[in-house]
């Protein structure tokens, strides 16, 4: 059986993926601080023999110390925090909990005799404001526009210098939004939030039209795994995403449509540096997906239909067809 770490896996991305995994041949670690993510998550699996959980951070180090004598063919770095918005306030999150983290279980990794393969979930908003759009993975220069996909670029550099000074392999996924059951933030979350809180108005961030990619969790979870198969070279970098994009505006209506409410007003606060929703926010993302595609991926559901099936699950609507 193959032994697999994931750290963070008791949020959003690591729960899907930890019930993907425990389905085939697989003993899991899983290490979490359980800052963003829920026991609830993974509730299912805690009975389960081939699955160990430890809560404990990657800033401490007697937990990682837990970690050192075990051996793992594949490490999931998928711990970070995720809100890029409170980046503009306290850049200092972003740093411990992203670069810092990272930095220490690459020493981890380091210390190890048998290097297992790293795969780390980055995200598009390294690319900053790219010129091309859609985004393909050599484009350049990277210049981000917030802390977080700053951070997200030092954890890449960190692990593309270690990969190859350590030699072990390493996959860098630079994720779209994804959105499905479970999440607890992003612009989904926070609509249907607001919504219940006040069914007459909404306050949408910015302008409206912001224009982003979103991608269905089981489709990103089959790209993930896919990108582990099919990885040879020693640092490979993937975009997983949807091929369309959809407007915060249109966001907000797909919403109120799903959860039945009529007549909303939608309240734009008018946003920042020419209608973003903060300080760092990239208005226009889409990204090349056509490196995956090679491997015969591509997403089930596109970005209206991703944002519509997550609103029928977060406000347990029924579905039309069982999840997959």
């Amino acid at each position: 059986m193959k032994k697999t770490l994931i750290t963070g896996g008791a949020g959003f991305i690591g729960s899907h993926l930890i019930d993907t995994l425990l389905t085939k041949e697989n003993t899991i670690t899983v290490l979490d601080n359980l800052t963003t993510g829920t026991p609830q998550n993974i509730q299912q699996w805690l009975g389960n023999p081939n699955l160990t959980f430890i809560k404990a951070d990657l800033l401490n180090p007697v937990a990682l110390k837990k970690l050192e004598p075990n051996h793992y063919d594949t490490i999931f770095h998928l711990a970070a925090n995720p809100e890029v918005k409170i980046g503009a306030t306290n850049p200092k999150i972003h740093f411990q909990q992203n670069i810092t983290a990272t930095h220490n279980l690459l020493e981890t990794i380091r210390k190890t005799k048998n290097k297992p393969t790293l795969v780390f979930t980055s995200t598009s908003t390294v690319y900053g404001e790219p010129t091309k759009i859609p985004t393909p993975e050599n484009y350049a220069p990277l210049k981000p526009i917030s802390t977080y996909g700053a951070s997200k670029l030092a954890c890449e550099a960190l692990i593309s210098a270690y990969a190859h000074t350590y030699n072990f392999k390493a996959i860098i996924i630079r994720l779209a939004n994804i959105v499905g059951p479970r999440s607890q933030h992003g612009v989904v979350h926070d609509f249907i939030q607001k919504l219940n809180k006040n069914p007459n108005k909404l306050e949408i961030l910015g302008d409206g039209t912001q224009n982003k990619s979103y991608l269905y969790i089981t489709d990103c979870i089959n790209a993930i795994l896919l990108t582990l198969q099919k990885s040879k070279e020693q640092v490979n970098i993937y975009n997983i995403g949807s091929e369309d994009q959809t407007t915060v505006t249109e966001i907000a209506k797909i919403i109120t449509q799903e959860m039945g409410i009529k007549n909303v007003k939608f309240k734009f606060t008018g946003g920042v540096d020419g209608g973003r929703g903060w300080k760092g926010d990239v208005k226009n993302m889409l990204l090349d997906i056509s490196k995956l595609k090679t491997h015969e991926w591509k997403p089930k559901y596109n970005s209206q239909q991703a944002i519509t099936k997550t609103v029928k699950h977060l406000t347990n609507q029924p579905l039309a067809s069982k999840m997959d």
